[in-house]
Parts: structure tokens; sequence; C-alpha cells
């Protein structure tokens, strides 16, 4: 199969799998109301959703070091798919949220990593970091998609209508995998999926790839980046509401529609970021991103009152750079690291980073809570520098350090 239709093949699935990534950003404030939420309940079953893919996504990855990546993709399609199914037609508040977001995000797991291994294992030509920088910028348009698509059936109809529509998106996705990804046909790749404890929790494997320092920097670094992206997209759409409560001036657009333009702003910037990287080296472009992603979290957090356009200046600019990194520190992971570690390296760094995103959310509701709620201004200000002062914390770490060596 030619690299360009497996690439085509597999920015599509992505989009698909990711149609659900943003509907609970999108209907958090109707279940907040519904079911009597407070912020920190509302974040942690966005949070939910990062500890699901934590508990399946290094046992995926793993796996395919030995096993083709389209059978794990497969499952993980299917497990997405029960998860939004049951979100559409069994949820009934807080713990049963909990249960079908968990089961959501395991899916995705299974789909995201697996699905980038799916391309490295087949494509042998052509500069492999530019299909890794599509690969995750297509993540940026999924959720754009997912704001846009949910915000539309919400309007039409009811939350639980967003889940169940959406749950054909990772049916679509498998077909496409099942159907137009040809199969491995190497002996390697033709084992049974003999599941052990260490297939879950490779430690040893982990050791090493932590052991070198390229691959461990790229690690951390995806961590403070997952962290504040996630919870800038968990609470995007409330934001985007509460600037519109709090303007003497009307909105050109809905909260989702604005938080669904943005996400589209973060495809170009994940790929031009990593032709920048590519030219200017990798760590420079990344310790560059996360400040400049500081500074314009934190103007974008003071502009609530003031104009629609203002709002939007400072969020397409926060979003550009938190994008502005994502293909580099996964494009410098797969680079630094050895054929044989691969896959426990993707797992590794994907476990971790999602770990971060676990902890965006409830860090973001949480101090929410503690600054006032979300009808202060000024609590959202202290919300975003929860979030954004990572970037900072780890640049410093790595310069300090770097001088000192």
């Amino acid at each position: 199969m030619k690299t360009k239709n497996i690439i085509i093949c597999m920015l599509c699935s992505q989009v698909l799998t990711l149609l659900g990534f943003a509907s609970y950003a999108v209907t958090l404030n109707t279940l907040q109301q519904e079911w009597h939420l407070s912020n920190f309940q509302s974040g942690f079953i966005a949070s939910i959703f990062f500890f699901g893919y934590i508990g399946f996504v290094s046992c995926a990855t793993v796996l395919t070091d030995r096993l083709d990546a389209r059978k794990i993709y497969l499952v993980g399609v299917f497990i997405e798919f029960i998860g939004l199914i049951g979100l559409a037609t069994m949820t009934n508040g807080f713990y049963s949220a909990l249960f079908f977001m968990f089961l959501n995000g395991a899916g995705v797991a299974g789909a995201y990593m697996p699905g980038l291994k799916i391309i490295t294992d087949r494509v042998k030509t052509g500069e492999l970091t530019r299909y890794i920088s599509f690969y995750t910028a297509s993540f940026g348009i999924g959720v754009g998609f997912s704001y846009l698509l949910s915000g539309f059936i919400l309007k039409l109809l009811n939350w639980h209508y967003v889940y169940g529509v959406i749950a054909v998106g990772p049916l679509l996705a498998g077909a496409i995998v099942y159907f137009l990804i040809e199969p491995l046909r190497d002996k390697k790749w033709q084992g049974k999926l003999n599941l052990h404890w260490r297939d879950i929790f490779p430690i040893a494997r982990w050791k090493l790839v932590l052991e070198n320092k390229d691959a461990s920097t790229y690690i951390w670094g995806y961590v403070v980046h997952s962290l504040e992206l996630f919870a800038s997209r968990s609470w995007l759409v409330a934001f985007f509401l509460i600037c519109a409560a709090n303007s003497d001036q009307s909105f050109l657009l809905s909260g989702t529609e604005s938080a669904s333009l943005i996400n589209f702003f973060g495809v170009p910037a994940s790929i031009l970021g990593n032709e920048i990287a590519i030219r200017i080296g990798r760590k420079k472009w990344i310790y560059t991103a996360m400040i400049l992603s500081t500074i314009f979290g934190i103007l974008l957090a003071m502009s609530i009152g003031q104009a629609w356009w203002l709002v939007m200046i400072f969020a397409v600019l926060h979003t550009l750079f938190i994008m502005a990194d994502s293909a580099t520190l996964t494009a410098g992971l797969v680079t630094s690291t050895s054929d044989q570690l691969k896959g426990a390296a993707m797992g590794l760094h994907s476990m971790m980073g999602f770990g971060g995103g676990l902890l965006g959310p409830s860090i973001f509701g949480f101090v929410l809570d503690v600054s006032g709620g979300q009808q202060q201004p000024v609590a959202w200000v202290f919300a975003y520098v929860s979030i954004v002062i990572w970037g900072c914390i780890f640049v410093a770490y790595h310069v300090r350090r770097k001088i000192i060596a």
C-alpha cells in the first residue's frame, strides 16, 4: 500500500475517533446544572477520561512491539464506541458518567498511539517526523470537529443525542482500518495476544527509556504540555460563556463555535512548529513555545469583560503556542529511541502525557472553586495560572541544569 494512502486513511480515522473528545466540554454546563455538580466534580469527570486512557495505553502500545498495531486499534475503537453509547443511554449522574467516560478514554488510548504505530510500522520512506507531525496535528482537527458537531447536536436535540450520534465515529474509523489498511504479513507480527502484568507495566523497559536523557526530556515536556492543553480544552467553552456574560458587547460566535474555531488554529501550529524545530533545534523551540504559551494563557484569563475580538486574539495565540511544541515533543521521543524500545517508549510517553491531562481539568476546577467560583473573573485568572505555570517550571529546570552542567 502506498505511503500516501496509508497516511490519508490514518488521518481520517484519527479524526473520527476524536469526534467525542470535546463532547463533554460542550455539555459540561448542561450536565453541571442537571446533576448539580461542583466545579471540581465537573473537572473530575473530564479528568477520568485520561485515567481510562492511562489505564489502557501502556498495555496497548507495548503490545504493538510484537503484534500488528492494527489489531490493537480495532479493539480500541470498539471500547470507545461502548463508552460513548453508555454515556448516551445509561448515564444519569456523577458516578455513571465516571464509568463510561473511563471506557471512552481507554478506547481512545487503544486508537491514538497504536494508530501512530500503524504508520511507523508501514512507512519506511520520506521524512518520518513530518508524517508524525501530520498525525499529531490531525488530533486538533478531530477536536475542532468534535466541538462543532457536539454543539450542533446539542442545539438541535439534547445531550443524550450528542454522545449517541458521535458514537458512530469510532465505528467508521474501525471500518477504514479494517478494510483499507492491510495486515502486516511478516511472521514477527503473527503472535497470539498473551497478556502478562509486565505487558501493562513494563518497568524494566520504561527504565531503559528514561535512562535516555533526550527521551526523558521529551516525555516530561509532554506531561507539562498535556496538563495545560487538556485543562484548557475542557474549560474553554465555559470560559467563553463567562466572557460573553461579562461583556457589554455581543459575541459573534457561540462558546462552542469559538472553541471549535480555536482548535482548528492548533493544526497548522503543530505542523509548522515541527518545521521550525527541525531548523533551530527541538529543545530550543519547545522552551520558546512554553514561555509564550504561559504569557498568552494569563492574558487570555485577564481578558474577561473585554471585546470579543480581543478575547479571540488571546485565545488563538494561547492555542497556537500550546500546540506549537506538540508534534516536536512526540517526534523527538520517537527519533531519540531505539527501534526495540519504540513501543514501550511511545506507551510511556503517552501514559505520562495524558497523566498530565488527567490532572489538568481537576486542578483547573479545584482552583475555580477555592478562588470564588465561575462567576468571579479573578478566579479564572488563578485557574489559568495553575495550569500554565508548569511550562515555566519545566523550562527553568532544564535551562538551569544545562547552565550548571
